[in-house]
């Protein structure tokens, strides 16, 4: 039934104009709640959820009124979690994961369903992401993001970090975030948006920075200004390990850098990922122990994590001038990302 309701909502939604719409948690925009009663949705997360879709739809109230009586809606057949052959190259396995993560589609109901939060250790959010093949509701870029971590935790020869994109437009800024993978000397990602070319990158840039401009380009295509990257770790294939996922390893303001700094500086975030894979790591956590590590399914105490001090994180240089590109009559207009 939460199914049928979400993915009659989604088609609804998805028929409205692209400007209208919730933003991704923090991006200046209308505010996205997050679903923290976990599963059966609560009535209170419901109503909040309906009310959301009646502020936004041009029909929303009428729509909320023939979906929320109805009790004929069909069953919507949840996607397959991809399975491989042996012989199915490493590109193929991330376009069927990639293929996986659109299927369930882009969440716009103004409530992200799975809490994600960051400074669990992999292990909870691996509980999540189990979680998130179980009730297959549409995602947002951040559940995407450790949903591709859980479904590369079987490819050994994929390295996987997070890479997150601060940007601007009229006014407003906006956040965004995917997985980059690296295997065999390619770059790629995997990933959600409501943008086509914000979210999956075949594995076949070279670089970290042709990775990068890639998506610099798809911004200019939507008159958003890229202000900042963040660039993680790579992360442990290890489904229990107690780490922390590093999230920002290097902070690099684009505005401040030339292209040629720019491309240092992720040459320099390169080396230091490499330099990770050789690096021990904590033992996973035995059965006996899994229950205080910290999962939103479990009640216990949680471990103690490690912070990564601002000393660890690579900022950028000195802020040069830009020349400020004319915004044109599109003020008070959004571009969502």
């Amino acid at each position: 039934m939460l199914s049928a309701a979400v993915c009659s909502v989604q088609q609804e939604r998805d028929e409205e104009p692209e400007d209208d719409g919730e933003e991704e948690l923090r991006d200046g925009g209308l505010p996205c709640n997050v679903n923290r009663g976990g599963f059966p949705v609560d009535e209170e997360t419901w109503d909040r959820m309906w009310r959301h879709v009646a502020r936004i739809h041009p029909s929303g109230e009428h729509l909320e009124k023939e979906i929320r009586g109805a009790t004929d809606l069909p069953k919507i057949p949840p996607p397959s979690v991809p399975t491989y052959q042996p012989t199915t190259t490493i590109p193929q396995r991330l376009e069927a994961i990639q293929k996986y993560i659109r299927d369930l589609q882009y969440n716009h109901t103004g409530t992200q369903f799975f809490e994600i939060k960051k400074s669990r250790p992999l292990t909870a959010l691996m509980d999540i992401a189990k979680e998130m093949t179980r009730e297959a509701l549409p995602i947002k870029c951040l559940e995407a993001v450790i949903l591709g971590i859980y479904l590369t935790n079987n490819m050994p020869g994929v390295e996987r970090f997070p890479l997150s994109f601060q940007s601007q437009f009229s006014g407003n800024h906006f956040h965004h975030i995917v997985l980059g993978v690296h295997s065999g000397g390619r770059f790629g990602a995997l990933g959600i948006s409501r943008r086509e070319d914000l979210m999956f990158k075949p594995l076949e840039l070279r670089t970290l920075m042709d990775l990068v401009l890639d998506f610099e380009a798809a911004y200019r295509g939507y008159w958003h200004r890229l202000h900042k990257i963040r660039i993680g770790q790579y992360v442990s294939h290890d489904p229990h390990s107690v780490e922390q996922i590093e999230w920002k390893h290097s902070v690099l303001d684009v505005e401040k850098l030339s292209r040629e700094e720019l491309r240092k500086e992720l040459e320099r975030h390169t080396r230091d990922m490499r330099l990770k894979i050789g690096k021990p790591v904590p033992p996973s956590p035995t059965k006996d122990r899994r229950n205080s590590m910290g999962s939103p399914l479990h009640k216990g105490p949680g471990s103690p994590l490690r912070r990564i001090s601002r000393a660890e994180r690579r900022p950028s240089g000195e802020k040069k001038n830009l020349e400020q590109k004319p915004s044109g009559d599109m003020s008070g207009y959004q571009i969502r990302v």
